[in-house]
């Protein structure tokens, strides 16, 4: 014999598990999945301005230097807006929530924007340059493109002490990496500065992640580079120096922020020895 009121208060239950499994896709994504699927959109757009501003030009033989330069900058400011979006979903999430797929949506954007997209900037940069070589540019674009896969397939698997990264951060080394081919230096020492990011990605190096004041900072660099790229692209007067300045920066600060990280480990060695010593004094 079934209880009426019961059978009553179960059925309501089980219309709301229906209805829960029934809500479409979009209805349950969070407002940091929605940033985060911003992050993807920006780094394919980077991907499309590179190819119809930059690529296309150059195989039709147009001389539009001006086209290219106002294509290359839109595409970085992308990935700049890609590196905010990505800045932003980790705040929300955890000032708010996120969805179960929130972390493998991170990952995959991140791909896009701060992967596919550098890497493509990095071939066509071999396509377009004059002292370039298509062949070891497209091997380099590789390198940097397995470079960030494996580091966030790494960071997927690997659980590190809070408020470290271990390894160049996707969107930093995406960042370093298209500053490099800005700064327009010799192919040579272009090429191996981008294998040197590389590296650093895939390292064991420490990078703090980017809370609190870090994060402020880093979000203001980001803001200053977009209007370096602004000026560049509409040929404001030193607008090219002002990029040299950002982007030679910008790959410095990728230098030394590994050597702090070093010097702070040692430091951190000695730091324990020490105490070691002092323990076994009687």
């Amino acid at each position: 014999m079934i209880d009426p009121d019961a059978q009553a208060d179960w059925v309501p239950e089980a219309a709301d598990e229906d209805d829960v499994e029934d809500m479409p896709l979009s209805m349950r994504l969070s407002i940091a999945d929605t940033l985060t699927l911003g992050n993807a959109t920006c780094g394919f757009m980077a991907v499309y301005f590179t190819t119809t501003g930059i690529l296309i030009p150059h195989l039709t033989g147009s001389n539009e230097s001006g086209m290219a330069r106002n294509s290359a900058a839109t595409a970085v400011i992308l990935m700049l807006l890609a590196a905010i979006f990505d800045l932003c979903d980790g705040l929300v999430a955890r000032k708010l929530r996120s969805s179960p797929m929130g972390a493998e949506l991170d990952n995959l954007s991140d791909l896009i924007s701060f992967g596919l997209a550098p890497a493509y900037f990095v071939l066509v940069y071999g396509m377009v340059a004059d002292d370039a070589q298509q062949r070891v540019s497209a091997l380099a674009a590789i390198v940097v493109l397995l470079a960030v896969v494996l580091r966030l397939a790494r960071f997927s698997c690997v659980t590190l002490k809070d408020g470290m990264f271990q390894g160049m951060p996707s969107p930093f080394g995406a960042l370093t990496v298209v500053s490099i081919v800005l700064l327009e230096l010799p192919f040579v020492p272009t090429l191996l500065a981008i294998v040197g990011v590389a590296w650093l990605m895939v390292s064991r190096v420490e990078y703090p992640k980017p809370r609190g004041v870090l994060a402020v900072a880093m979000l203001g660099w980001i803001v200053a580079a977009m209007g370096l790229l602004a000026a560049w692209a509409f040929d404001a007067p030193g607008g090219q120096l002002l990029l040299q300045t950002g982007c030679a920066l910008q790959v410095v600060m990728g230098a030394v922020i590994p050597l702090f990280a070093t010097a702070r480990r040692v430091n951190t060695f000695r730091g324990n020895r020490r105490e070691a010593r002092a323990a076994q004094l009687p």
